[in-house]
């Protein structure tokens, strides 16, 4: 039952996503011009960059994986990721948001490799922490929306991370519990898309 349960989720997710995926990132600059705009735009951004994608995802499996409750984690994820959008959106300039986003993939790339289990509120706090970078690279991104639309957008950023964590958890419980090596491959591939991205900054 509990199989049959996460794999519903995971496709659940994976449909909810798909007609946004098609959305191509439409750069730094763009205006929306209605409250939907800024939502659809915002909701499929996290989808558009390998970095977010990649942190998300990990974040979902890895709280499947070796967090309990694995709720915890994700939600935490997604308050400071609402965060560090309405920074952004403030136009608050935080310091090194490009090397903690590269950190953030690579450091949950190998919590998911390694399975590490450690207690709820230490993985939300840290989750939380990559989130809140995550975040401001988001709103100062999509910092042409104001008002209604800055609220649709954070909606949609916030609507958007979810679907990637439930698609994170889903995978975790539907495959990656039975086949751990699976978990470590991606886990250890994740890593080394942080640590390239790491090098590129340096």
């Amino acid at each position: 039952m509990k199989n049959k349960i996460t794999r519903h989720l995971l496709t659940a997710a994976t449909l909810a996503a798909t007609p946004f995926t098609a959305m191509a990132h439409v750069g730094e600059h763009a205006h929306s011009h209605s409250a939907l705009d800024s939502f659809l735009q915002a909701f499929a951004h996290p989808f558009t960059g390998a970095d977010h994608l990649a942190a998300m995802v990990a974040v979902g499996v890895w709280s499947a994986l070796a967090v309990r409750p694995m709720w915890r984690a994700p939600l935490a994820f997604i308050a400071l990721l609402v965060a560090g959008c309405i920074a952004g959106f403030a136009g608050l300039v935080v310091p090194g948001v490009e090397p903690m986003i590269a950190a953030s993939v690579l450091v949950l790339g190998l919590l998911v490799a390694v399975q590490k289990r450690m207690p709820w509120s230490i993985a939300a706090l840290l989750a939380g922490t990559f989130a809140f970078f995550h975040g401001a690279a988001h709103g100062a991104e999509l910092s042409a929306n104001t008002g209604l639309m800055a609220a649709a957008a954070l909606a949609g950023m916030a609507l958007g991370s979810t679907t990637l964590h439930l698609a994170g958890m889903g995978l975790g419980n539907a495959v990656l519990q039975r086949h751990p090596w699976i978990a470590r491959a991606g886990g250890i591939a994740t890593a080394l898309l942080g640590a390239f991205m790491l090098t590129r900054l340096a």
